[in-house]
This record gives structure tokens, sequence and C-alpha cells, in this order.
């Protein structure tokens, strides 16, 4: 397609509202729309990059053996009621009714729905391991969306859940995992630094946040200098757990 045909609206003036650079670019570059605080419709341009990086993160999670699931945005209350947490989950989570008045919610993460699939269909150990993802649009009813599609109230997320027989499996699983995400990142560019995390109310003993480098972070982490200098051959679970990192 010729450029002179493509839907392109590029700005010429930086919008007043746009804090870091990444944000200015997109909106001047034409890759998305602030359509609401926190909400963005992704152009032409913004889509195809999208995509791309949609693609790669898929290819890594096929390549250690997951299955790509879609499930329900919205997704009944009964569930979350069932598992403790719909009343735990605080103001992120939309509670909406239907016209039935039944209690339906806009799906901040899908614990629940995929438990209650794997509950009605997986009947013997012989059937685990499982590992189950998704691409799919969240929303979390951010107090404070900012720096563009960084932080915003509706976003485009991959979430996986594991299934295992016993706990040693499952750390395999999580090590599986983990040097895949690393290899993500690097196929996309960039240097991730895994930090031990809190797992929160999703609950468990092993958890990692990855971070990135970046001047707009609102966090300080700390790590061994040694991160810096790792070939990507060098980035697996069991040479990493030797370096320190942390964030304040």
């Amino acid at each position: 397609m010729r450029l002179s045909a493509y839907f392109l609206p590029v700005l010429k003036e930086t919008p007043a509202d746009a804090q870091i650079a990444s944000h200015r670019l997109m909106l001047r570059a034409g890759m998305v729309n602030q359509c609401a605080s926190g909400l963005y419709s992704w152009l032409p341009l913004g889509q195809r990059v999208l995509s791309k990086i949609e693609k790669i993160v898929a290819d890594e999670q096929d390549k250690i053996g997951c299955h790509r699931v879609i499930m329900p945005t919205l997704q009944p209350a009964s569930l979350w009621q069932e598992s403790g947490r719909y009343e735990d989950y605080g103001k992120e989570m939309l509670r909406v009714k239907d016209r039935h008045d039944r209690d339906l919610l806009f799906g901040p993460t899908n614990e629940e729905v995929i438990t209650d699939i794997v509950r009605q269909y997986v009947k013997s150990y012989r059937d685990l391991p499982q590992v189950l993802y998704q691409i799919t649009w969240k929303f979390r009813d951010e107090m404070r969306p900012r720096f563009g599609v960084m932080r915003g109230r509706e976003f485009l997320m991959k979430d996986g859940y594991s299934f295992d027989a016993t706990y040693e499996d499952a750390r395999a699983t999580y090590q599986r995992i983990f040097e895949s995400y690393l290899r993500t990142f690097d196929r996309l560019g960039l240097v991730a630094i895994p930090v031990k995390a809190d797992s929160g109310a999703i609950g468990g003993d092993l958890s990692h946040e990855f971070q990135i480098m970046a001047e707009t972070g609102e966090s300080t982490v700390y790590y061994d200098a040694a991160y810096d200098s790792l070939t990507p051959e060098q980035r697996t679970f069991d040479h990493l757990q030797n370096l320190y990192a942390a964030a304040d």
C-alpha cells in the first residue's frame, strides 16, 4: 500500500498531557489515539507493531509446549466468590449486572475461569502437566492512568496458567516459563532484570517481575553488574539465581 493512501494521522505538536517520550512519539507518529483517560485506540501503524509483539510472545510460549486459549472478558462473580477474591480485589475490578440481575465483572485476570475449565476436564494426574495461556484484553480501573499505554485501564495482556501434579513439577514449569520470558525480551531487543516479587493475592512462594531500566521508571532497582554482560545463553534460571537483584 502507498503511504499516501495509508491512514497515518501524524501530529505536528506534542499533546500537553504526554509526559514521557514513548507516549509523545506514539501519539505524534499516529500509532494510537486517546479515547479517554487510560483508554486508547490502536491505529493501523500501532496495531501492526502490537501484532508483531504478540506473535513473538506467542511463539516463545508455543515453543515450550504451552497451549493458547481465549477466555471471556466478562466473568461470573460466582467463580470469584467461590475463590474468596471477589470482595478482596478492590476498586480496580469493574463490577456490572446483566439484564437478569446476575453479577458479572470485567476480568482483571483469569485464575478463576481457567481453574474452572481445568477442574471440569482434568480428572487424573496423568493429564498433567498443562500450561494454558491467552493474549487478550484486560480492564483494571487504575486510580491514576498515566504514561500512555504503559499504565492504561484497558490493555492487551498475555496471561498463562500452569497445572502440575507435584511441587517439584511446578518449579520445573516455572523455570521453563521464566526462561521463555527472557528469550522473549531478548527477541524484542530488551534487557530484562528478573527481580524477586511479592505474589500478592495470587499466592505462592516464588514470583519474579522482569524490570526494564528506564529513566521514567517509578522504582529503584539494585542488581548485580554481571547482568549487563550476560550472553543470551547465560540467561538461565539456574545461572540467574546466583545473581542479586531487588527493588526498593
